[in-house]
């Protein structure tokens, strides 16, 4: 609606200052002419402002003009309590801070909004951490977010994933990024974007060199793109596997993103020797796309509800972790 639309530009260029005419057209997915039609209402409607032309122009608002109207409609109050419990505010250091500027926007909302915003923070809570994830070691996030904002370049000392020896690197941040509870630095590493766990950063160091970020940039194009990069990187081996039906569920919970299909139920001329009593269809085929083959072995914690069906290399690593755990325990002899 044009009503919203007025609103959300006076509150924009109140928050950014001067913003050009196409940034406020494509923002709003209408034409420039619109946007000027709307800064002539705003105008009309006794707001102060005013149109620069030029290269470097824009729409402003005349300076010291403010407005304490919110605007919020009463399901845009209800989305602002829908928020996560102990994730990113309290690893910024930032719960006492939510806490007051949530109780602000509580007094600030129009009456009739007040209700039913309250209700939502009490019946609606949203927890980050997926389920069997383990506990979270300490990240000191707090000194990466200080150093997203110093607007200098970075000295890290990284250790990767599988290497016990850390690295040191000289990086351009962009920002921090947290996804299922854990913290990502995104940053330009010799100006290829780059993604850092925030929990294998050893030390992390400002230099004085100012930060060269590449024009254009931005954090939520970066983290997308990078996102793309692991979410859609091919496996190098391809595991075929049948899963018992009974733990269809928690291995596709658990192992889900290295899915390359669904699971199957495996025909009649696929299916093995079954148990005594074991109905026919209580297997599935799948096929997992993984780095490498020693990864089969996390299917060992199912037992005899997930078989390995191929490459042979990947049926002969866990046979030989299987027979390993026989003989450690077999040594130990009964109880």
């Amino acid at each position: 609606m044009k009503s919203d639309r007025l609103l959300s530009i006076l509150l924009l260029l109140q928050t950014r200052g001067l913003v050009p005419a196409t940034e406020l057209a494509e923002r709003f997915e209408v034409s420039v002419r619109t946007i000027y039609r709307d800064i002539e209402a705003l105008s009309a409607s006794g707001v102060p402002v005013y149109a620069e032309r030029g290269r470097h122009g824009g729409i402003a608002l005349l300076p010291g003009f403010r407005t304490d109207v919110t605007g919020l409609t009463a399901d845009e109050a209800r989305a602002l309590f829908v928020l996560a419990a102990e994730g990113a505010h309290a690893a910024l250091g930032l719960d006492a801070a939510l806490g007051s500027a949530l109780r602000k926007v509580m007094a600030a909302l129009p009456e009739p909004h007040r209700p039913a915003a309250e209700l939502t923070s009490r019946r609606i809570l949203v927890d980050p951490v997926r389920w069997m994830s383990g506990p979270q070691p300490a990240v000191d996030v707090a000194e990466l977010h200080d150093a997203v904002f110093a607007d200098r370049r970075l000295r890290l000392s990284y250790r990767h994933s599988g290497t016990s020896d850390p690295r040191t690197y000289t990086v351009d941040p962009y920002g921090l990024v947290v996804k299922a509870g854990v913290w990502y630095l995104v940053a330009d590493r010799d100006g290829v974007p780059r993604l850092f766990r925030a929990d294998r950063v050893r030390r992390a160091t400002l230099t004085d060199e100012p930060v060269v970020r590449r024009p254009g940039a931005e954090l939520a194009d970066l983290w997308d793109a990078l996102r793309k990069q692991v979410e859609e990187r091919p496996g190098r081996v391809r595991l075929r596997v049948r899963v018992h039906r009974s733990r269809l569920d928690l291995f596709v919970r658990l192992h889900g993103g290295a899915l390359t299909g669904e699971p199957r139920p495996e025909k009649g001329g696929e299916c093995r020797d079954r148990v005594p009593g074991e109905e026919s269809g209580e297997w599935l085929r799948a096929e997992l796309a993984v780095d490498s083959v020693e990864w089969a072995r996390a299917l060992l914690s199912f037992g005899p509800n997930v078989e390995v069906l191929s490459p042979p290399e990947a049926r002969e690593i866990l046979l030989r972790h299987a027979a390993a755990v026989v003989e450690l325990y077999g040594e130990a002899g009964a109880p």
